[in-house]
């Protein structure tokens, strides 16, 4: 099947090949882009460059990792499971699907450091696979991931049915909230718990569904009943001990919720402090916690602070559950507009000057979200001068970028069955063309074009959706398309 329809990759290729790729993602495939914005292009090729740098072949076959040195709080072939949610999320949209089939199996052989921190196994697997449009891999994991469920309900479940989790397990080290019931953890369990639901039903597995959908249930009624704070407007981290209080501080892990759809309508006034400086919204940011408590970007001798830093994990978090409320909810606070903005804010971040002067793209670990330096980087610079550790997060891959692309820029909503929701988040002023050619789903190859005069692509004034290289949804205007793949 021809995959391109548009864009040429040769010459794309040539202008973001980089020297001693171990894997290069042309080789492996991967969805062509172009827009008006220079940035986000090429910050789009470099994700996908340092992405592959992940790919480590085993003898249990292929792995993703976090850091490209070796860690001592690592596991089995430097594996982590905290980013691997992430990993998952951005792979899927690779065309060769060996990778992820392969490290999804890894994480329930034996000795994989599945709980060592939070990890969103089943959501994140069957997001792999809606996009493939192909279950059998999840299917063939379903007891594994029913036993893993329940191992975090003994492990972490509370007598009052929420789970708690330390926020360095959260990957989140020295936060505001500290240990508690976090909206983390409760929302990772709720979308693992959907999730197994309809990997269940899909195999006619029709008690294992039922009960996996009344925990789900359970816990989307516990999370917006007691983890929401109406004083604030906000999700907030309830203490473990014996008061169950909120903890007094809004943080960035409040919006994680709508990564998995859990809140309901009203709680959607909880966006309004993202683009507000008083808050979350910072040149480099967003920050991690409010910018006016008390404790924000408190001093700490450790280099990973979630006190008010900006982590790419957590923007990742927050534009994905950013797409989901424009999508799927009716609300009046944030626009696609401000999705384009806060990616665009994102990309800029993705930098370091270098000793010559120059500017290079780079991924590290955590930023000052006013000046852009990444901080733990530069902490370790200054406690280990001499030591190669310092250099640790050259290349992290511990966020997502190319699936904020795709599933946000070019609006390709991933689901099951033979509908495909195309809706693009960005106001038609902020691109003067756009274009996502090469998007492998469900055996079908899509683009998603934005081309204003029609001059650009040569498919006509306006919204395009291409399968297969023909045109099977269009518009004047930037909206959602449905597409039934059945009839292209």
């Amino acid at each position: 099947m021809k995959k391109y329809h548009v864009l040429n990759v040769e010459n794309l290729k040539s202008a973001y090949a980089e020297i001693n790729d171990t894997i290069s993602p042309f080789d492996v495939g991967i969805p062509l882009v172009e827009l008006s914005d220079a940035t986000i292009q090429q910050i789009y090729y470099f994700r996908w460059h340092t992405y592959c740098k992940h790919l480590k072949q085993t003898p249990e076959g292929w792995v993703v990792t976090e850091f490209l040195p070796d860690v001592s709080w690592a596991g089995k072939y430097n594996t982590i499971s905290c980013p691997a949610g992430h990993h998952f999320y951005e792979g899927r949209w690779l065309h060769d699907p060996c990778y992820l089939n392969d490290y999804a199996r890894f994480w329930f052989t034996e000795g994989a450091p599945l709980r060592k921190y939070s990890f969103w196994a089943a959501d994140s697997i069957y997001a792999f696979c809606k996009v493939k449009g192909e279950n059998s891999l999840a299917e063939s994991l379903l007891e594994p991931l029913k036993c893993n469920y329940h191992a975090w309900e003994l492990e972490k479940q509370g007598e009052n049915g929420m789970f708690w989790q330390f926020d360095n397990r959260d990957g989140m080290e020295y936060s505001i909230s500290g240990t508690g019931y976090r909206p983390t953890i409760n929302s990772y369990m709720y979308g693992d718990a959907v999730a197994i639901s309809e990997i269940a039903e899909g195999i006619g597995e029709t008690k294992d569904a039922e009960i996996y959908r009344i925990k789900a249930e359970n816990l989307k009624e516990k999370i917006n009943a007691l983890l929401w704070d109406a004083n604030a407007d906000f999700y907030k981290t309830r203490t473990k001990d014996g008061t169950f209080s909120f903890v007094d501080v809004r943080e960035e892990i409040g919006y994680v919720s709508w990564y998995f759809c859990i809140p309901e309508g009203e709680q959607s006034v909880a966006w309004r402090y993202l683009n507000d400086e008083l808050y979350f919204k910072a040149p480099f940011g967003p920050t991690t916690a409010e910018r006016n408590h008390p404790d924000f970007m408190k001093h700490h001798d450790h280099e990973c602070l979630w006190n008010g830093p900006s982590w790419p994990f957590a923007t990742t978090q927050t534009l994905t559950a950013l797409g989901n409320l424009l999508c799927e909810y009716r609300q009046s606070v944030m626009t696609e507009a401000d999705y384009f903005n806060l990616l665009k804010t994102y990309a800029d971040s993705h930098f370091l000057t270098a000793e010559n002067g120059a500017r290079v793209p780079f991924i590290d670990e955590n930023l000052d979200p006013y000046t852009g330096e990444w901080l733990a980087r530069s902490i370790l610079q200054k406690q280990q001068p001499s030591n190669a550790v310092t250099e640790r997060g050259k290349d992290y891959n511990h966020s997502t970028f190319c699936d904020l692309v795709i599933s946000g820029l070019a609006g390709i909503r991933a689901g099951c069955g033979e509908k495909l929701v195309v809706h693009p988040l960005f106001a038609a002023h902020q691109l003067d063309y756009f274009c996502a050619d090469g998007i492998l789903y469900h055996g079908h190859s899509i683009a998603v074009l934005w081309d204003p005069t029609g001059e650009r692509y040569g498919f006509g004034a306006g919204l395009r959706v291409l399968c297969n290289g023909r045109i099977a949804g269009s518009s004047d205007v930037i909206e959602s398309l449905e597409i039934n793949l059945c009839e292209v």
